[in-house]
């Protein structure tokens, strides 16, 4: 993991390398405490999408008067390792690995953001299908997800299938394409009978996008997945001063708003717009990501 302390107001600067293990002299551990430790990754399936470090130290800084280390880390299970054993303060991260984060019981939850009321994802079937509902798939029926690490295009719509009464590879063989756009053309093609795919691209039907290559009535949906609970939030180290964690609590909400959309970049994307966000939510809050999880056979190992 590469480490940087970023220019900020409010807070100093440090370049240097994180170590994920070794001894901290007391002067270390006080100077320590004015610091807060941010593990980040990206939010954005988009490859080319940068992760606006320098804009959030900035910030960050600012609001709470603390030095802001930023970290750069691989996946979601190297944030929530180093947040639980204490070589980071807090990081950000979406719905489902948040979710298992907080079910280890190691972390804490910081600030969350609700998610809409929109279902998450659809399954779909050519229009002249015989399949009017899920309950009608059969196990000759074969059913296209896009990705095994997919929220819109696996998780969800297995938890979907699974409360309409059909276990994957029971009731239904299974299909990874690689891709959502790839579930569309198996669709298109003959190859499968339903595919399940992120609601959003079923609205694409007529305007040409290769994510829904269809004209308004060539398909029917039979099925759509619950909305999400969470959509983003801050996970803590549950040892963290009092004085750090009042800090972030107060500033977070600040820091990560509507106000600085454009500066917080991909994660200004990722917020859900005219919502507050919920501050210290109970494992609760994420109960039904967890349990979806569970249907899905996920591992937190599986989210990259």
């Amino acid at each position: 993991m590469k480490s940087r302390l970023l220019p900020a107001l409010g807070g100093a600067v440090v370049v240097g390398t994180l170590a994920l293990t070794g001894c901290s002299s007391s002067a270390d551990a006080a100077l320590d405490d004015r610091t807060i430790r941010f593990a980040t990754l990206p939010v954005s399936d988009d490859p080319n999408a940068e992760t606006p470090v320098e804009e959030i130290a900035a910030l960050l800084a600012e609001e709470t008067g603390y030095e802001v280390e930023i970290t750069d880390v691989p996946n979601y299970s190297a944030v929530i390792e180093a947040i639980r054993s204490g070589h980071e303060d807090i990081g950000i991260m979406s719905a489902f690995p948040t979710a298992m984060g907080v079910n280890t019981g190691e972390v804490d939850p910081l600030v969350a953001w609700p998610g809409d009321d929109s279902p998450v994802a659809r399954c779909v079937v050519l229009a002249d299908s015989p399949i009017r509902t899920l309950e009608d798939i059969t196990p000759e029926d074969t059913v296209a997800f896009a990705d095994p690490a997919s929220s819109s295009g696996y998780f969800m719509p297995v938890y979907m299938l699974d409360r309409a009464g059909l276990t994957q590879d029971e009731d239904y063989e299974v299909l990874f394409s690689g891709g959502h756009d790839r579930s569309q053309l198996a669709l298109k093609s003959g190859q499968v009978d339903v595919t399940c795919t992120a609601a959003m691209f079923t609205d694409m039907a007529g305007q040409g996008s290769p994510y829904f290559p269809f004209e308004e009535g060539e398909t029917r949906v039979i099925g759509e997945s619950p909305a999400m609970p969470v959509s983003l939030a801050v996970l803590g180290n549950q040892k963290m001063s009092e004085d750090k964690r009042a800090a972030l609590l107060e500033a977070l909400p600040v820091v990560f708003s509507a106000a600085n959309a454009d500066a917080l970049g991909t994660y200004g994307e990722a917020l859900p717009e005219g919502v507050e966000p919920m501050i210290e939510p109970g494992p609760e809050t994420f109960q039904t990501l967890v349990d979806i999880a569970a249907v899905a056979g996920v591992d937190i190992s599986d989210l990259e």
